[in-house]
């Protein structure tokens, strides 16, 4: 059951995908929105290697502190405006119920998000920029000190009505798949089709697609399987969402460790860094 949704932010231009993400999933779940700003510490503002008297250091982390301060007040400005367009209501709506608060919590995005993701339902992250090397530790932090679902928005995508409404379901019978499949229940369910995923090489003695369709029968959830040929098993799934016309994909993410797929190249890697859709996964 999706009822909190957690929001990390800070100012690197992807609030407005990942809000308006939540944002749809929030009203068509009940669930209230966490929107938590990571404020850069004083001391990470400081210039790096530059010997300093103390007036000096005095000096620069009081400008430090003021612009940490201007940009949490421009932060949430733009926060609170979003939400307003999203639909989202800052505080008591009129059923009573809190559909969107904004906290502030000092520190790096990383740590905020194992801090604050334990406890919800849902994390919503930006997909990493590797070019820029920003946001792979936060996801790593979602999938493996949160171990929570996590949902990645590629930059600049604002979802429409279709969002969610058909799900894909990337399945290899693999651990990291069957989590996938049960922290995305309600999603599914709320979906009005539902495509099955399947291709290239399987975990051996591991449940098949046709075991999964079974499996979602079970809860009233209908499906269909949709085989795929591709020596690449993360071109092919992307692909495959692409021609069927799949708006969400689910996956399992890194079957084998992170600092292995990060020093080899994997699967989860790969769909990450190649995805022009939003991507649900779950370790």
């Amino acid at each position: 059951m999706i009822k909190s949704i957690l929001v990390p932010v800070r100012g690197d231009g992807m609030v407005a995908t990942v809000l308006a993400h939540a944002a749809v999933l929030a009203k068509r779940h009940g669930a209230i929105v966490n929107v938590v700003h990571c404020r850069a510490q004083a001391k990470d503002l400081m210039p790096q290697g530059i010997p300093l008297n103390d007036f000096a250091r005095k000096v620069m982390m009081e400008q430090a502190v003021e612009l940490a301060n201007r940009q949490e007040d421009h932060l949430r400005g733009i926060l609170r405006r979003l939400a307003r367009e999203y639909g989202l209501h800052d505080g008591e709506s009129a059923d009573g119920l809190v559909t969107c608060t904004f906290a502030e919590e000092p520190g790096r995005m990383a740590d905020v998000v194992k801090h604050a993701g334990r406890l919800s339902d849902l994390i919503v992250l930006p997909k990493p920029q590797r070019e820029r090397n920003l946001g792979q530790s936060s996801l790593k932090s979602a999938l493996f000190s949160a171990g929570r679902p996590t949902l990645i928005c590629p930059p600049e995508l604002k979802p429409d009505d279709t969002f969610g409404r058909h799900v894909a379901i990337g399945w290899n019978g693999s651990l990291p798949a069957a989590r996938a499949v049960a922290s995305s229940l309600d999603i599914v369910a709320a979906a009005e089709k539902v495509s099955i995923l399947t291709g290239g090489k399987a975990e051996p003695h591991s449940p098949t697609a046709d075991d999964l369709l079974a499996y979602y029968s079970l809860r009233g959830i209908s499906a269909e399987i949709v085989r795929f040929e591709n020596k690449d098993p993360a071109t092919g799934l992307l692909t495959t969402c692409n021609s069927i016309g799949a708006s969400l994909l689910v996956i399992g993410a890194f079957s084998h460790s992170h600092e292995t797929e990060m020093l080899f190249g994997g699967n989860t890697e790969r769909i990450v860094d190649q995805t022009i859709m939003p991507i649900l996964m779950a370790h």
